[in-house]
């Protein structure tokens, strides 16, 4: 009878570690950044069929890249369980901190877990507060845990090249189309320090505005809105766009796997 090959546990955890990095990172980057009046999610995403952002509640959204079907699994999750404690409770009660606790719980049973495969998905959690010292953003990579962040954050793709660009430039009170026009100038870089052009049919924005009366304050920006805010601030990028393109403006991702770069 022959002996069991023998894997650490900790090298073990490393290789499943790695394998979800390397999917996450084939993926199209997403970047979220507070600006005065709310927080702005910014996807590099041509497709019309498949969102890398959406809202989850009144003023949580939710960003993710990797594999779609994984992350549009959480993000139905992330839907239902706010749903329900916002029913049971208060609405109140339903925050972006007890979301990314329970996606954090699910993140880090199937990393751990040698049944199945981790998932390749990293995401991010935002909810806008009353004024902007009370915004919350967090990043859940692939093992489960939380990262708090503040004022930028990049995911996918060359994330760590996107976040350095990022930390460089960022400032409080930005307008919203101070920080369109950043957001799309880090996804324009590209990981030889060149830049590539990006048309407004490639990108995916949407905001958490504080300042809307409605009590959902999630809000996508399309066709006409979005080529004028990048023509209005010089982002470089070809802005073409109709109002017609309106609410299916989506995921690069292929459902059956991870997305292309």
């Amino acid at each position: 009878m022959s002996t069991p090959f023998y894997v650490s546990p900790q090298q073990a955890m490393a290789d499943r570690a790695e394998y979800a990095r390397k999917g996450i990172a084939r993926g199209r980057s997403v970047v979220v950044l507070q600006y005065a009046d709310g927080v702005v999610f910014v996807a590099e995403n041509p497709s019309r069929a498949l969102h890398k952002v959406s809202e989850i509640y009144d003023r949580i959204a939710f960003a993710a890249v990797g594999k779609y079907n994984e992350f549009e699994n959480l993000r139905i999750g992330g839907v239902r369980y706010a749903d329900l404690r916002g029913y049971t409770y208060d609405r109140a009660d339903v925050t972006a901190r007890g979301l990314a606790n329970v996606y954090a719980q699910t993140l880090g049973t199937i990393f751990s877990s040698a049944a199945e495969k981790p998932y390749e998905v990293e995401l991010i959690v935002a909810e806008v507060g009353n004024a902007p010292e009370d915004d919350q953003i967090y990043r859940l990579p692939h093992d489960g845990s939380i990262v708090d962040e503040h004022g930028s954050v990049a995911v996918g793709g060359n994330a760590d090249q996107i976040s350095s660009y990022l930390d460089q430039r960022h400032r409080d009170g930005m307008t919203l189309g101070e920080a369109l026009k950043l957001a799309v100038e880090s996804l324009s870089r590209d990981n030889n320090g060149g830049e590539r052009t990006l048309t407004a049919e490639q990108l995916e924005v949407a905001t958490l505005d504080r300042t809307r009366p409605q009590q959902r304050k999630f809000k996508r920006i399309l066709g006409r809105q979005l080529s004028r805010l990048l023509e209005e601030n010089g982002a470089a990028v070809s802005a073409e766009g109709s109002e017609g393109a309106a609410d299916e403006t989506s995921d690069s991702e292929d459902t059956s796997g991870s997305e292309s770069s």
